[in-house]
């Protein structure tokens, strides 16, 4: 159970008055069932149980095995290949001389091997050879081996030269690698973030929910004591009817607090990745302390942010994206300009072994060079990627200075939130003494005769009301470090959660 804090003896004295009191009264009747004993759950087995089994953490967790395949997708497109091919073909030919001759029948065989690819730069090569045969009725079908072997280059000179054209994707695969791991991380601090304030939210209803009942223990013991008086003849029957009202009324606050736990449980279950929710043992979060004092100092902080924060390093890589769709987009608005060489040995004979040792042996080179040009007349394709690119990176740097900008902001803001809810704490546990105090008297007052039976109810709803606040207090003192922290970058580090990548 959660302990009764020492300065709330008073309270806790009338609770146990009326107990007995209660005990006394129904001694005839049926002992209750035992209500389910109560799974006890700390909040670093909270935070353990949710990172093992939460379901947002579990899909995250694919994003960066998914974005390492896609950047391996990128890379390969500069892996060579292996190409083979054999082809054969039956035409007719047409001599193109002067006078009318009879068509020619040509049968052809094509067979080639090579080995292609494209480097950075954007040359394409294929360094291999082919073979062909052409065979036809001019020469009774007779074997003709024309072989070469060497190497083809195509290098564009303008579009599609240099690595801002080419490597393009790969340097988006890899930014996108990199925010896959830092959005699994924003996940794994939202969670625990969320753990830690559910968990203080269930801490909370708890400590609400035991209020609520000793709030009916002083209500009932009120009501007994005015039975007992009325009896004598000491007071009006109304205070009895009043009294009697107040404890219908404290009952509604009671199950208004008993589904208040049952909700927050519930969200404390799925957070842990609990599928069940109708079955098991009910859970009792275990009080934490209160935080110590927590360092703040908002402008050092802020920097800490900016390293930390994945939410800021995610948009930080998203403008690299944007800065290589730039780059590749601009150099899509060049002509395009190729410069085409080729360097071999050709081998020519009726017999396919001998025409390949002519290209073994290098005793005839063949070689070509040559230069093809493409203008697109309007290259309004071009023009608009361009444009869009270039939009799209200003848009990503304008939005991470208004990024900068928000967690400034929230930076200070939690800051100031952790010393509000400090203060609030302090306030609100003297309130709690002095209206304990004002209890106690106004019930001497109630035994001598110099009060009212509504006065009593009022000091007790007072002290209710101020208890209540102490524990939202507290409760808000917990989640405004768990939202600092969060702010920061730092939920991971606070709580001593390592991966695998910083080690």
């Amino acid at each position: 159970m959660i302990p009764v804090r020492p300065a709330r003896s008073f309270f806790a004295a009338f609770a146990l008055l009326s107990i007995v009191a209660c005990s006394i009264a129904s001694g005839s009747a049926d002992a209750p069932r035992a209500p389910a004993l109560e799974a006890t759950l700390t909040l670093d087995e909270a935070i353990r149980l949710a990172l093992e089994s939460n379901k947002a953490i579990k899909v995250e967790a694919y994003a960066p095995a998914i974005a390492q395949a896609n950047w391996l997708t990128a890379v390969g497109a500069f892996d060579p290949s292996l190409n083979f091919s054999r082809n054969s073909s039956r035409g007719f030919a047409y001599p193109s001389v002067p006078e009318p001759l009879p068509s020619l029948l040509v049968d052809t065989d094509t067979y080639s091997l090579s080995l292609d690819g494209i480097l950075p730069t954007g040359l394409n090569y294929s360094i291999g050879g082919y073979a062909e045969n052409e065979r036809g009725s001019s020469n009774r079908f007779t074997d003709n081996y024309l072989t070469f072997g060497g190497i083809n280059v195509t290098q564009p000179l303008l579009r599609g030269f240099g690595f801002g054209a080419n490597l393009a994707n790969v340097r988006i695969a890899r930014a996108d690698r990199s925010i896959s791991k830092w959005q699994y991380r924003q996940t794994l601090i939202d969670t625990v973030t969320s753990v830690i304030t559910t968990y203080s939210n269930l801490v909370l209803a708890h400590e609400e929910l035991r209020i609520a009942k000793l709030s009916r223990d002083l209500a009932v013991n009120l009501l007994t004591k005015n039975e007992q008086r009325l009896k004598a003849g000491d007071i009006a029957r109304s205070d009895v009817t009043t009294a009697r009202a107040q404890v219908a009324l404290v009952e509604e606050a009671i199950l208004s607090a008993e589904n208040t736990v049952r909700s927050t449980e519930n969200q404390l279950r799925e957070l842990m990745g609990e599928t069940s929710f109708l079955s098991g043992r009910p859970l009792l979060a275990i009080e934490t302390p209160l935080p110590s004092n927590t360092a703040v100092d908002p402008a050092t902080d802020y920097e800490t942010a900016l390293k930390d924060r994945p939410d800021y390093q995610a948009a930080r890589l998203g403008i690299t994206i944007n800065r290589a769709s730039d780059a590749a987009a601009r150099n899509g608005l060049l002509p395009q300009v190729n410069l085409v060489w080729s360097y071999g040995y050709n081998g020519l004979d009726r017999n396919f072994a001998v025409s390949r040792s002519m290209v073994a042996s290098m005793d005839f080179p063949s070689s070509a060079i040559g230069i093809n040009l493409s203008i697109p007349i309007t290259n309004a394709q071009g023009r608009g990627r361009a444009r869009a690119a270039r939009l799209q990176l200003e848009q990503s740097e304008a939005d991470l200075k208004r990024l900068e900008s928000d967690i400034a902001v929230a930076v200070a803001n939690d800051a100031s939130q952790i010393e509000t809810t400090r203060q609030r704490v302090a306030a609100d546990r003297t309130a709690y003494d002095l209206a304990n105090q004002a209890l106690g008297d106004e019930m001497k007052k109630l035994q001598a005769g110099n009060s009212t039976t509504l006065a009593v109810i009022q000091s007790q709803q007072i002290l209710v009301g101020v208890e209540t606040s102490v524990a939202v207090a507290e409760a808000n003192q917990r989640q405004a470090v768990a939202t600092y922290d969060r702010a920061l970058g730092a939920t991971l580090l606070r709580n001593h959660i390592t991966l695998a990548e910083d080690k």
